[in-house]
């Protein structure tokens, strides 16, 4: 039923939401997302006390059902990595031919919350308007096991595709990564150590609102958007808290990409950001130093909407901007 009140006239969600058009500078927010967080403010999360196991949890419950898309299968596949073993979710388009490009995806979640299954919606319906096989990978999450764990699994879990292409029918040399947040941070990482490692790298990226910088939170976007947009300035230190050691490993480019002193060779990007979204200047600056360093980059911002908004098919406009997406990125995979 939820779902069908965001489709209403957005004059209507707007006097719902019991505020006049929300509004920074020249970005508008777009209606549907302004009720949405009208809904959630009584389900705040108290990061002075909550505990990874406690967001787990709340993060696992869904407002509206998921909506997968007709056609797509899926099964999973189970791999070794260091000290452990994790899931990669394999989805398979309806019609793939053989030994077609394939998408390994990364989720997004702070690296502490966020699986598979809370991605499954949004990676079936990549693997449904991309046409081509998708990968997700379920890293394990921190703070049980904090950086460089995370990045690694998601490395192990790029080479055993890589080096099953073969029985998985997929172009070994036509592989790309891409991730949401967390997970488009961990793309671009990836990217940046199999550069180091002189290591195959990957087709192309696809970074959704990636976090790219935990050395500073001091941009306009996290100013203007501090609190009340879904993800904050204080639920990212909270995340970044979890996932790193220390405070040293902040400047680290495997954890910061932008502060990379080299990103040439780089595989070419489509990088998208939200306007709402304390993440909107650290995605826009990643795109820009790509450019300086030769990396065709397709960088696109939708202005009126927040971080997460890939995994929201239930608001006017998320499929649409997919479509957008998928199309810059099927030109490079």
């Amino acid at each position: 039923m939820l779902q069908y009140i965001f489709k209403l006239p957005n004059w209507l969600l707007i006097k719902i939401s019991g505020k006049k058009l929300i509004e920074i500078g020249k970005r508008a927010l777009h209606p549907p997302y302004q009720l949405l967080l009208k809904l959630n403010e009584n389900a705040a999360v108290d990061y002075d006390s909550i505990t990874p196991e406690e967001f787990r949890s709340a993060f696992s419950q869904d407002i509206v059902p998921k909506k997968l898309p007709k056609d797509i299968t899926w099964k999973d596949h189970e791999i070794d990595v260091d000290g452990g073993s994790i899931k990669i979710r394999e989805y398979q388009p309806p019609v793939a031919e053989d030994k077609s490009p394939a998408l390994v995806y990364f989720h997004g979640g702070g690296w502490v919350i966020g699986d598979v299954d809370s991605h499954h919606e949004l990676t079936a319906n990549l693997c449904k308007k991309l046409g081509v096989k998708v990968f997700s990978v379920d890293y394990r999450l921190s703070p049980e096991y904090k950086f460089p764990i995370p990045l690694n699994d998601c490395n192990t879990a790029f080479d055993w595709i890589l080096n099953n292409a073969e029985d998985l029918g997929i172009d070994s040399e036509r592989l790309s990564v891409g991730g949401d947040s967390a997970g488009g941070n961990l793309s671009a990482c990836l990217c940046l150590l199999r550069k180091s490692e002189s290591r195959s790298m990957p087709k192309s990226q696809l970074l959704i609102y990636p976090v790219t910088n935990l050395a500073s939170m001091e941009t306009d976007s996290y100013e203007e958007c501090e609190e009340g947009f879904y993800l904050s300035k204080k639920s990212m230190e909270w995340f970044r808290e979890h996932y790193l050691n220390s405070a040293e490993e902040r400047t680290n480019p495997l954890c910061s990409p932008l502060l990379a002193e080299n990103l040439t060779d780089h595989p070419p990007a489509v990088i998208t950001t939200a306007g709402f979204d304390p993440l909107r200047d650290e995605g826009y600056e990643y795109s820009e130093k790509l450019k300086e360093y030769g990396v065709s980059v397709s960088y696109i911002e939708y202005p009126g909407y927040i971080h997460g908004f890939a995994s929201m098919g239930f608001i006017p406009g998320t499929d649409e901007a997919l479509d957008e997406l998928c199309a810059e990125l099927s030109r490079h995979i």
